[in-house]
């Protein structure tokens, strides 16, 4: 299986998209050679060791071959967004039938569809979000390459101008809807992740992805940020430590599904340092930014700051294992 996901990151290299290897949970195969040592400060490669995540991204065909020969587990592939050529854009359209729903209430809203004998309506269709976005902003949705993700979405790759970053984001332009911009992946086609493979849409262009419409990359470009009770007179970054920035941006580039356990480990650093106050209103909109409510970002960075206070100390890990804040 490592030796198809490298043949496939060999040919997405081969076409100018930078590549790293991911293990069948859609995360960087090459573990960091940082971590025995967690207290080290983020490393973005300058140690010249694989290990680092979106920063080991290549398209040179032997730098590509020894990422994989240090993840032989590897089973996919991520392409990295916002790299030149071709300065990907990914659109990722989720499908979900019954929403961020828990499973309580999954199981209850199935009991009464099954008593009225009807089938479940799709709670998330990130198609036809789109589509509705195309409609209210005037762009068409242009033909490009499609991969088929096993959960019945689809990413669409976008080409982005050059010195323009676009954010990763999640929900925030519609439900269902979310972005891979700087700093992010694409799941590569061909991967073998763990509900199954990723594969190019039927007709689909192989690996030249259309420009972004305008209307759509205006919609794209970084919001204006709103700092909640930042000092006036001051912007809460100045003269703020590099551990702290790193803190601020461990959350921002959180995806779907670990924004919650991000933002409470960070808070947890941060209050453990003393520097909670100052840094839990940056965390708190780092957050909404990736598209966690504002309510529920106040309320984990509470739960840190109280649990900091009873010295509670959970793992110093980075980044902290998903589910474990």
């Amino acid at each position: 299986m490592a030796t198809t996901a490298l043949a496939h990151a060999l040919d997405a290299a081969a076409h100018g998209f930078r590549v790293i290897p991911l293990t069948r949970a859609k995360l960087p195969a090459v573990r960091s050679p940082h971590h025995r040592d967690p207290e080290s400060p983020p490393c973005r490669g300058a140690c010249g060791r694989p290990g680092h995540g979106i920063h080991d991204a290549s398209a040179d065909p032997e730098t590509v071959r020894a990422l994989f020969a240090a993840a032989p587990w590897a089973t996919a592939y991520g392409i990295a967004c916002g790299r030149a050529p071709h300065h990907l854009i990914g659109v990722d359209l989720d499908i979900r039938p019954y929403g961020p729903l828990n499973p309580r209430d999954h199981q209850e809203q199935r009991r009464h569809q099954d008593q009225r004998g009807d089938r479940p309506r799709t709670r998330t269709n990130g198609p036809a979000a789109l589509a509705r976005l195309a409609r209210a902003h005037g762009f068409p949705v242009p033909r490009t390459v499609t991969v088929l993700t096993p959960g019945g979405g689809r990413h669409l790759w976008l080409s982005g101008p050059p010195g323009l970053t676009v954010p990763n984001s999640a929900g925030r332009l519609a439900p269902g809807i979310d972005i891979r911009g700087s700093g992010g992946y694409l799941v590569g086609p061909g991967s073998a992740a763990a509900h199954g493979r990723y594969r190019l849409a039927p007709g689909s262009p192989a690996w030249t992805p259309a420009p972004v419409p305008p209307a759509l990359l205006s919609l794209l470009r970084p919001p204006p940020t709103v700092r909640l009770g930042a000092p006036s007179g001051r912007h809460p970054s100045e003269r703020r430590p590099a551990a702290l920035t790193a803190l601020v941006r461990f959350v921002r580039e959180s995806r779907e599904g670990e924004r919650n356990d991000r933002l409470f480990w960070a808070a947890c650093r941060a209050y453990e340092t003393g520097a909670g106050a100052q840094l839990a209103p940056d965390l708190v909109q780092a957050a909404v930014d990736t598209g966690l409510g504002c309510r529920e970002a106040r309320a984990t960075v509470a739960s840190a700051a109280r649990s900091a206070a009873r010295h509670l100390q959970p793992p110093a890990v980075w980044p902290p294992p998903l589910g474990q804040p």
